[in-house]
Parts: C-alpha cells; sequence; structure tokens
C-alpha cells in the first residue's frame, strides 16, 4: 500500500489513492463522505459495493439525486447510500443513508471518474506487438496485443495503446494519452497529452484532393501534410481526421469530438468546441472556439466559423459565420431569421386559402 501511495500520489492525489484501494471491496458512508466532503445523515457506518441509477437501487448500491424530476424515486429507490444536494430536504422517510453535497451530480461523476480509471489503470506489454528498434517508448505504458509501432514513433509516459492500435512512422503520443483498440494513426501525425480516441478513429488518412483531366478521369493529388492534436482532446469512435494537402490538420486543445465525425484536410478547430455524430466538415474550413454543433451538420470547404457559435443539427452551412451567432436549416442562417420564415411556412395553408378566395372575388369584381 505504501508503494502504491509513494508511486501514484503526484498523478491522481490521495484521495484518489484511497478510492484505488477501497474500490475492491466495500466501503463504508463514512469513507465516501470524506472523499467528497459531503456530510452524513443516517447511518455512517453503511456498506455499499456497487453504483446504481436511483430508479434501479438496490441493497449494497451507491446512487444519487441531482435532477428534481427523479425526486420520487429518493423515497422509493432501495439503495443503501444516495448522494443529495445540500438543499435538498427530504417530505417523508427516506431508507438510504444521505451524503449532502454542493453539487450531487459532480461528486458522483467524480466517483465514476475514479471507478473508470481504475478499471483503464493497465499496463505492460502483452504478447504479441511489435515496436520498432527506432521508436522510443515512455515509462508506465500499456501496449495490447497485437498493436505495431513503426519508425522513429515517440510515446511518452503512461501512454495506453489497446490491442489492434497501428502507430505509424514518425508518430508522436505524449503523456497519459489512450488509444482504445482499432485505432491507427498514419505517419508523422502529432497527438497531445491526455487524449483519448476510441475504437475505429482513423488519424491522417489521405484528404479527399482528385484531379481530374481533360477526359474527366481522377489522379489523387498527393497528401502529404499530417494532423496535429493537441492536449486533452476527446476523439470518439470511427471519427475520421485526414492529413494535410500540405501542412497541418489541427485539433486545438480541449475539443470533444462525438462518433462518426469527418474532418477533411486542413481544416482547424479550435480550443474547446464540441462536435456531435455524424457532422462533416470540407477541406480547409476553420470553425472557432467554444463553438457547439449539432449532430448531422455539414459544413462546406473554406468557409469560417467564429467563436461561441451555436449551429443546430441537421443544418447546412454554406457561409462563413460571425462569432455568437446560432444558426439552423439549410441552408443555415440566423435562428432569429428561422424562425419568422418557419412560422411563415407553418400558416402557408392557409395563406393558399385566403389566396383562393381573393382570386374568386378578383374574378367576380371583373365579370361585374
Amino acid at each position: 500500500l505504501n508503494i502504491s501511495y509513494v508511486t501514484r500520489r503526484n498523478r491522481i492525489g490521495r484521495n484518489h489513492i484511497n478510492f484505488i484501494l477501497l474500490q475492491a471491496m466495500k466501503f463504508t458512508a463514512t469513507q465516501i463522505a470524506e472523499l467528497l466532503e459531503g456530510d452524513i445523515v443516517g447511518d455512517p457506518n453503511v456498506e455499499v459495493s456497487k453504483l446504481a441509477k436511483i430508479e434501479e437501487g438496490t441493497k449494497g448500491a451507491l446512487t444519487f439525486l441531482s435532477n428534481e424530476k427523479y425526486t420520487s424515486y429518493i423515497y422509493t429507490t432501495n439503495a443503501s447510500l444516495a448522494i443529495v444536494n445540500k438543499s435538498f430536504e427530504p417530505i417523508k422517510e427516506i431508507s438510504a443513508t444521505l451524503i449532502k453535497v454542493d453539487d450531487a451530480y459532480a461528486a458522483f461523476t467524480k466517483l465514476l471518474t475514479f471507478y473508470n480509471e481504475v478499471k483503464q489503470n493497465k499496463t505492460g506489454k502483452e504478447e504479441p506487438h511489435f515496436i520498432s528498434d527506432s521508436a522510443e517508448v515512455g515509462i508506465n505504458i500499456y501496449l495490447g496485443a497485437f498493436a505495431y509501432i513503426g519508425n522513429n514513433v515517440k510515446i511518452g509516459d503512461d501512454v495506453k495503446i489497446y490491442p489492434h492500435c497501428y502507430i505509424g512512422d514518425n508518430v508522436t503520443i505524449e503523456s497519459g494519452t489512450t488509444l482504445f483498440s482499432g485505432v491507427k494513426v498514419y505517419s508523422d501525425c502529432k497527438i497531445g497529452n491526455n487524449c483519448k480516441i476510441h475504437s475505429g478513429a482513423i488519424i491522417g488518412a489521405d484528404g479527399f484532393g482528385f484531379a481530374p483531366d481533360e477526359n474527366k478521369v481522377y489522379t489523387a493529388i498527393p497528401q502529404i501534410g499530417n494532423v496535429i492534436i493537441e492536449d486533452n482532446v476527446d476523439i470518439g469512435a470511427n471519427t475520421t481526421i485526414d492529413r494535410a494537402t500540405l501542412g497541418s490538420t489541427i485539433i486545438r486543445k480541449g475539443v470533444k469530438l462525438d462518433n462518426l465525425i469527418q474532418i477533411a484536410h486542413n481544416c482547424e478547430i479550435d480550443e474547446n468546441t464540441v462536435i456531435a455524430a455524424q457532422t462533416g466538415i470540407s477541406g480547409s474550413t476553420k470553425i472557432g472556439k467554444r463553438t457547439m454543433i449539432g449532430g448531422q451538420a455539414a459544413f462546406a470547404g473554406h468557409i469560417k466559423i467564429g467563436d461561441d457559435v451555436v449551429v443546430s443539427g441537421f443544418s447546412g452551412v454554406r457561409k462563413n459565420v460571425r462569432d455568437k451567432d446560432i444558426v439552423i436549416g439549410f441552408p443555415a442562417y440566423n435562428i432569429q431569421k428561422w424562425n419568422k420564415s418557419s412560422a411563415i411556412v407553418r400558416n402557408l395553408p392557409s395563406y393558399v386559402e385566403k389566396i383562393n378566395e381573393l382570386e374568386k372575388e378578383l374574378k367576380a369584381l371583373k365579370e361585374k
């Protein structure tokens, strides 16, 4: 236990160590309250060994209440321990012991994060695998079976590369990054610290660049750039990010990408932008900071999206969008104008009836 604490305390903290020591056994309300800095209402010695949703809680389970819609379940749940907000005041008897915290959702998320890190705390090299003699590999890494590490690759400390991953030549992967099973990283790409790339994602495939001749026969344009992914980026399963024709396709720090997203060559996604599933972004488009993009949105190439923009799902963005604008529709435009247009469209049947009546009256006047 002392060795575990000394070697890991700087990276994950004393409270996290406590949770690691407890996660394989039952632990008490007192221990959880200490971890979350909460107050206990009920039996401080009640023990739990699993996590559960409040409506599915059973004896020995830990749950939480943060959404008022689920308040009724706090009185019927069979969970032994529940995390609630300090503002919560029960109106009838509750069988579960309560731990009151400032933010129940955040506290429960903290527990889930701890549990997930423990579950994924893999180390060592499984067989068979291949590491080039010219590759540089840091300490405390996990390398799954059938993983391939190419020439001149540099891998930092605490990196996790799950089975069947491919890391091409000259790739750099910084410390604390995880590549789940089946991720492919093509040559010359760079991935920052503490990134998470889920199964099936492909980083650095050729951009969609073809030149037609006089007979409309297409020839591939060599794509000799790379992809740069900065720190703390999450990339969902089966998302693809194409390498630049020249230069770099860049995903800035803190970006969160959902599953099944296509980002074309020479795009740039700026800091802390979030993009939902099945979005497609054409080549050389620049998307600003803190932008939120709904599912199945589509972007034309060579356009610029400002900072703090919101793009509604299913929108088709064909031109530049200024900072802090909210756009919707196809083609996408300002949401206030869209709402007015939508109201007009909804009333079209009544407008048609009125026009028909006016035409009849006009015809009668002409005949008269």
